[in-house]
């Protein structure tokens, strides 16, 4: 039976109260097992994660996204038309690691009604990043392995509620695995067109720390790893200094982004009598438009890999 909207904002706030007294996650997969018809209905977060369930999936899953191109997940909030998608949902995915924002607290106690999976409870604890504050870095997707490594958690995850399709997502998940092993090695072997003196990426916010820890590149931003909080002036003041010293040539806006900030660090760069240039515009926390190249996770991935290459070489 299909609940309204009320019913479902209820379903939440009852969760939310209740704690401990509802189904854990566990519990709710193994009162949920799927023995409806095909596809399978997945509502998912990103299109990150729509991507691994689509390869994994394949014609037994249908896929609706709710956070499309050029959406910041950071600060997204659920719509009327999200909560119509998630009561209909069979299942849902999602990132996690709070990368959902405001978005999270619903998919986190949605789990105790509903089958969940987020792609980053399968992953190396000790892969993860974190800031200062202790904070830990969402954006696993830039570590193309790492990333890989969330893809047999999301085909175990659908073969457990779907029993009778698990090698068919086994199988699937291994043909998607061996595209990311090939992307990855691409893009370490492209990455080393870009010379030691120029392996800076300077962007908006601080989504690639992971990208730079695994393809061996530095990263400085101009926000920290969410975009809730807006940067300072001393932020500013202090990354183009950082620009002059260091004689980087070339900054990134990203697609989900204001330039604002960006083009104040070249403003910034000017005053002090260095000429700084926007290199290109980076896929950060969204994919491209669909049907675009760079409208899956594999071109995006390939998109950022050839900006940074010909504006850092």
């Amino acid at each position: 039976m299909v609940m309204d909207r009320p019913a479902i904002v209820a379903l939440v706030m009852s969760a939310a109260l209740l704690g401990g007294c509802t189904k854990s996650p566990t519990a709710a997969m193994e009162s949920h097992l799927y023995s409806g018809s095909y596809p399978i209905k997945v509502v998912v977060s990103t299109g990150m994660v729509g991507d691994i369930v689509r390869e994994v999936g394949g014609d037994k899953v249908e896929v609706f996204q709710l956070m499309g191109e050029g959406v910041d997940p950071h600060l997204y909030k659920a719509s009327p038309g999200d909560i119509d998608k998630l009561d209909n949902a069979d299942f849902i995915m999602f990132s996690g690691l709070h990368l959902e924002g405001k978005l999270s607290e619903i998919l986190e106690r949605l789990n105790r009604r509903k089958p969940t999976h987020a792609v980053a409870d399968t992953l190396d604890k000790s892969k993860l990043l974190a800031d200062p504050d202790g904070i830990v870095d969402p954006h696993i997707w830039f570590d193309v392995q790492l990333w890989r490594s969330g893809v047999a958690g999301v085909a175990e995850t659908l073969g457990k509620f779907d029993r009778k399709n698990k090698e068919y997502y086994t199988a699937n998940a291994a043909k998607y695995e061996a595209k990311l092993d090939a992307l990855d090695k691409d893009v370490t072997e492209k990455l080393k067109q870009v010379p030691d003196n120029q392996r800076v990426l300077v962007t908006a916010h601080d989504a690639f720390g992971y990208f730079a820890r695994a393809y061996g590149l530095k990263v400085r931003s101009i926000q920290g790893i969410s975009t809730d909080a807006e940067a300072g002036l001393r932020e500013i003041n202090d990354l183009v200094q950082f620009i002059c010293d260091n004689k980087i040539n070339a900054v990134f806006v990203e697609s989900t982004i204001s330039g604002r900030n960006v083009r104040s660090l070249i403003e910034g760069c000017k005053a002090k009598g260095h000429e700084v240039v926007i290199g290109g515009e980076l896929y950060s926390d969204a994919l491209g438009k669909a049907g675009s190249p760079e409208g899956d996770y594999i071109g995006m991935v390939r998109h950022n890999v050839d900006v940074l290459v010909n504006s850092l070489k």
